[in-house]
């Protein structure tokens, strides 16, 4: 599909948005849901998959492979923004980046973005997102230290989109930072969304694709389902969650996302009872996969981070690279419920 930049608005349009770690292009959805006219100028990201399958959605050459640290404010001058957007690298704040923070090479670009801070007078609007964790960085303290020097006001918050009736547990830190008085100020990070944006909550039956031949191939080996099912997260029709998807999805068995069951939870215990109480291996197995569990679809993982029904990846995308930049994006709904502090 091919989206606009905001062209769907009869006016002229009044954010000019640098989208910075631009990725496959959440933020960029997440400005065009929330109905705020809009012109993406310019989207940077070194990975060439997700620019790959931005420009795919948004059009050739809407997404550049280029090096946020040959950022300068004469360039950003050059651009006419005054909106800027980014999801930095989340790995120098969690566990498995050893929690480097600053020290971590993969930050450079976020202090190098820290540091253009008071140069850039023309951006009025900044909002960002990472990993719950970020809160508590030196690279958080850092970037909340130069945005107040620079003369911003900034309102944090960390979310998650079950909270707005999303069947998905996806908490992340954000800060909104503008030159203008927030209407409703916070000295507190706020850990609710506003009630205007909270639907009836959905079921995993809502997102899930139809059962079909084509799902085979997501369904867990024997070996995976002998040994590690029982550690696993089994989301079923009738669920109301699921958890956290991760760029490590299908690679790592636990704590990486759930998997899914088309029967309903009580058909599905009732099953998992008669393999607890059965000792014979092979009759065991028969069970398991009368289980029919599989990993959920990379179109399901979009849905749940509700991605728009006509966002795609190229054919040639594999699945590992879908779950690895679906891992490493945002969430659409909940980003888009932020842009209500443009006001």
């Amino acid at each position: 599909m091919s989206a606009t930049d905001g062209s769907q608005c009869s006016q002229t349009p009044e954010y000019h948005v640098l989208e910075l770690f631009s990725g496959i292009g959440g933020m960029h959805y997440a400005i065009e849901r929330s109905g705020k006219p809009y012109k993406v100028v310019s989207a940077i990201d070194i990975n060439p998959v997700a620019n790959t399958i931005y420009n795919h959605n948004f059009g050739e050459n809407k997404a550049s492979n280029s090096n946020i640290l040959s950022l300068t404010p004469d360039r950003i001058q050059k651009l006419g923004v005054n909106v800027i957007l980014m999801s930095p690298p989340c790995q120098p704040f969690t566990r498995n980046g050893n929690f480097k923070d600053v020290d971590d090479r993969r930050a450079d670009p976020f202090v190098h973005l820290c540091d253009l801070l008071d140069k850039i007078p023309t951006v009025q609007f900044i909002l960002l997102e990472n990993v719950k964790g970020f809160e508590r960085s030196q690279a958080c303290e850092l970037y909340k230290t130069r945005l107040a020097a620079a003369g911003f006001q900034f309102k944090e918050y960390i979310l998650s989109p079950h909270d707005f009736g999303v069947p998905n547990t996806r908490h992340r830190y954000y800060c909104v930072a503008k030159r203008t008085a927030f209407s409703n100020p916070s000295a507190e990070i706020v850990l609710k969304p506003s009630s205007r944006h909270v639907a009836p909550g959905k079921r995993i039956s809502d997102i899930v694709e139809p059962e079909s031949e084509k799902l085979s191939r997501y369904l867990l080996k024997d070996d995976l389902l002998r040994k590690r099912l029982a550690i696993m997260d089994v989301c079923t029709p009738d669920s109301t969650n699921s958890m956290c998807f991760t760029k490590a999805y299908t690679h790592y068995a636990e704590g990486t996302g759930s998997v899914y069951s088309p029967l309903t939870r009580s058909e599905f215990d009732e099953i998992y009872r008669q393999i607890e109480c059965t000792e014979d291996d092979g009759e065991r197995m028969k069970l398991l996969k009368s289980l029919k569990v599989r990993y959920f679809t990379p179109t399901e993982v979009a849905r749940l981070m509700c991605f728009p029904e006509d966002f795609e990846f190229p054919k040639q995308t594999t699945d590992k690279q879908c779950y690895r930049v679906l891992g490493n994006s945002i969430n659409v709904l909940v980003v888009s419920s932020l842009f209500d502090e443009m006001d």
